[in-house]
Order: C-alpha cells, then sequence, then structure tokens
C-alpha cells in the first residue's frame, strides 16, 4: 500500500472540502439535511417538511448530498416502493457543526447586524 505524502494530503482536503462547501452553498442543502435530522425520512415525508422545494429540486439535493457522502439512500425493493434517506455519519457531525455554527451568530448577532447594516434579515 502506497503511503500518501502529506502535501497530497491536504490537497485532497481542500479540494473534498471545496466540492462539499459548492453542495452546502447551494439554496436547499442546508434545510434538507436538517429536514431529515437524525432519523430515516421517506421523500414524501421530506417533500412535506421543506417548504417550497419542487419534487425535482429535492431530487436534485438529495442526489449531490448522497453523492457527497453526506446523505445515504436506502432502497426496501419492496412491492410498493419505498426508499429511505437519512443522514451518514458524516452528514450528522456536518448537522452538528450547522447547529453550533447557528449558536456562533445568535451569540454575536448584535455585533454581526452592525458590521452590516443593510443585509436583508431574510
Amino acid at each position: 500500500m502506497a503511503v500518501v505524502s502529506e502535501s497530497v494530503r491536504q490537497a485532497q482536503a481542500a479540494a473534498v472540502a471545496r466540492r462539499i462547501f459548492a453542495t452546502l452553498s447551494t439554496k436547499w442543502a442546508l434545510t434538507v439535511i436538517e429536514a431529515i435530522g437524525t432519523r430515516e425520512r421517506r421523500f414524501a415525508e421530506l417533500h412535506r417538511s421543506v417548504e417550497g422545494i419542487s419534487y425535482k429540486m429535492l431530487t436534485q439535493t438529495l442526489r449531490g448530498l448522497e453523492a457527497d457522502g453526506i446523505v445515504a439512500r436506502y432502497d426496501h425493493h419492496s412491492a410498493s416502493p419505498r426508499v429511505d434517506y437519512s443522514l451518514t455519519a458524516a452528514g450528522i457531525d456536518l448537522l452538528t457543526t450547522v447547529h453550533e455554527l447557528c449558536g456562533w451568530s445568535r451569540t454575536h448577532l448584535e455585533s454581526l447586524l452592525a458590521a452590516h447594516p443593510t443585509a436583508d434579515p431574510r
């Protein structure tokens, strides 16, 4: 087995981070991650819980999150089609990180608003 140099590992980590950040910066990714949470969710259940998302966008978002290893898809292969989605271990860690970032923004809300007073709160 070949040993990977530290500089190669750093380049790999940077490339993965850029790919994940690109996925997370889409309109729906964080909302879908939050909707899945820590349990399995069916597609229709997710669609109902993410207000305003189309079936097409939910499908695309789930596929992107699955491709990045954040969401796991489980097809039950039953007579009545049933597919469940859940967060992978990496996805659960990411959800925790997102919650921590939200806590950070609440902690520093006043100074963040003061730094950018014209920002639209929506």
